[in-house]
């Protein structure tokens, strides 16, 4: 078993208590972390949102949340009924003075605890809300406030928020999270660069052809039809998760695990990408947008039907582009993305594609000669692939074909390993902001970002369409074959 480190009492508020990411992704990582006794009963769960709900009603909406979206193998009876009785709710209007006098008062009971406060909301309330919490005094050394991705949906809204948000608490006590930095896979890449010199003395141009990350969803835009019309790809999952996944692969070793030591390295990446200016959007990216098809064998609609738009959107729901680390560890090797949904399953993965041997010994006959990969599996089961040329078994000569050396977690460590929300939450509690955002992250990775998006307001092309249940429009795969490469489509 990983060992579990205990966490000090806490008083978690959650605002936007009755949304989607709370009822799937919250309560659910506080469940499980109260199940494996990481942290005491003394803590408090409290629900803050403009739903008129009293406590037991509120525990009753967390009850159904729990039995659905916890595995019935991990769903204790006697840990939820103790967990549930943790839960505490207050109706609070984000923009408003309702209700926060009586926040504010439950929290004044118990002044030493830690006061974590999770703005699962709209992003154009983290100010206001923020400035709430320092007007009625519910903010002091022991608060932590954690921001949900999107920090803005530029340079300048990303600015206004972190300004509005930093005018009340230090740097050191705002988390801005990412998901995708608490996986397990994610972690690994330290450990996998920096404890392994077999690794780290590949980890270069030298050694390395080109990079790939993909991130495929086989969902539509759903409920989030609204945000994401407004948003696109390029905001909603490139700015933030991929960006941070190139920024992990191609940092240098930071001189500690200090927080600030590892997103000092990471904003050094951000600073290298070379730009891709307004008039090279067109060359260098390439956007999309699902129109009908089919996944494992389902038909599903397109994006302007998913929406109920009866007019044309010009909002892409795929992106891939080709981005370029300007640094002597990195130069000339180019750095594929791509991400979009309705494809044709969910799956995040980085391939890094080593180079060939510039002469071969063997003969023609040898077939199956492919350039070793490492592939990092992110999702949906995380693990890591090497993959090597080795002889086919048999006395029919020699004949070579790649053969995968596998690490599975869960195979390996045998065990349940808390997810991503789960250990993110427990960082916050410890304050440890390693795995979160630092404001000059936020603000750096859209000023590479803002040249794209200005290019297509200027050049305003329709998405090119691409089939649900494909890998994204013909003009991608293009886009890398003009290099000589091709996308590694499946870990299977």
């Amino acid at each position: 078993m990983a060992r579990i480190l205990p966490v000090a009492s806490f008083d978690c508020v959650v605002f936007g208590a009755t949304g989607d990411l709370t009822m799937r992704k919250l309560l659910p990582a506080l469940y499980h972390r109260f199940r494996d006794r990481q942290f005491p009963a003394t803590s408090r769960i409290i629900g803050a949102a403009r739903t008129a709900l009293d406590g037991e009603g509120y525990r009753r909406m967390a009850e159904e949340a729990l039995r659905r979206h916890v595995p019935a193998a991990s769903l204790d009876a006697a840990a939820l009924q103790d967990f549930l009785g943790l839960v505490h709710y207050r109706q609070v209007d984000g923009l408003g003075e309702e209700g926060w006098p009586a926040l504010v008062s439950l929290l004044e009971e118990r002044p030493e605890q830690v006061r974590p406060f999770y703005l699962a909301t709209s992003p154009d309330l983290y100010g206001p809300i923020c400035r709430r919490l320092a007007g009625f005094g519910a903010l002091g050394p022991l608060s932590r406030v954690v921001l949900e991705k999107p920090i803005g949906r530029d340079l300048a809204t990303a600015r206004e928020i972190n300004q509005a948000v930093g005018e009340v608490l230090p740097e050191a006590q705002i988390f801005r999270i990412d998901h995708y930095l608490g996986k397990e896979t994610v972690q690994n890449l330290m450990a996998l660069r920096f404890a392994n010199p077999i690794f780290e003395r590949l980890w270069h141009a030298d050694m390395i052809d080109h990079v790939q990350i993909t991130v495929a969803e086989e969902v539509g835009v759903g409920g989030r039809g609204g945000y994401y019309d407004r948003a696109g790809a390029l905001r909603d999952m490139v700015q933030n998760h991929i960006l941070q996944l190139l920024c992990l692969l191609a940092m240098e070793s930071p001189i500690s695990l200090d927080a600030d030591a590892v997103r000092d390295e990471k904003v050094k990446v951000l600073r290298a990408l070379r730009p891709i200016a307004p008039h090279e959007a067109h060359l260098f990216t390439v956007r999309g947008q699902y129109t009908a098809g089919a996944i494992a064998g389902q038909p599903v609609p397109g994006y302007r039907a998913d929406l109920g738009l009866e007019t044309p959107s010009l909002t892409e729901s795929f992106v891939a582009l080709k981005a370029q680390v300007n640094s002597w560890r990195w130069a000339g090797v180019p750095f594929y993305l791509r991400t979009g949904k309705r494809m044709p399953r969910k799956m995040s993965e980085i391939i890094l594609e080593f180079r060939t041997p510039p002469f071969s010994i063997f003969p023609r006959e040898a077939v199956g000669m492919q350039p070793n990969r490492l592939l990092i599996r992110l999702q949906p089961e995380e693990g890591m692939r090497l993959e090597m040329m080795t002889k086919e078994p048999g006395p029919g000569g020699l004949h070579l074909r790649p053969t995968g050396l596998d690490i599975s977690f869960e195979k390996t460590f045998g065990q349940r390993y808390p997810d991503a929300y789960e250990r993110l939450l427990m960082d916050v509690v410890r304050g440890n902001a390693t795995l979160f955002m630092r404001r000059d992250e936020v603000e750096t990775a859209w000023q590479w970002i803002e040249p794209i998006l200005q290019g297509w307001e200027e050049r305003p092309e329709a998405p090119r369409p691409y089939a649900a249940g494909s890998w994204g429009p013909s003009a991608a795969i293009a886009m890398i074959e003009r290099d000589g490469r091709t996308w590694y489509e499946s870990l299977d």
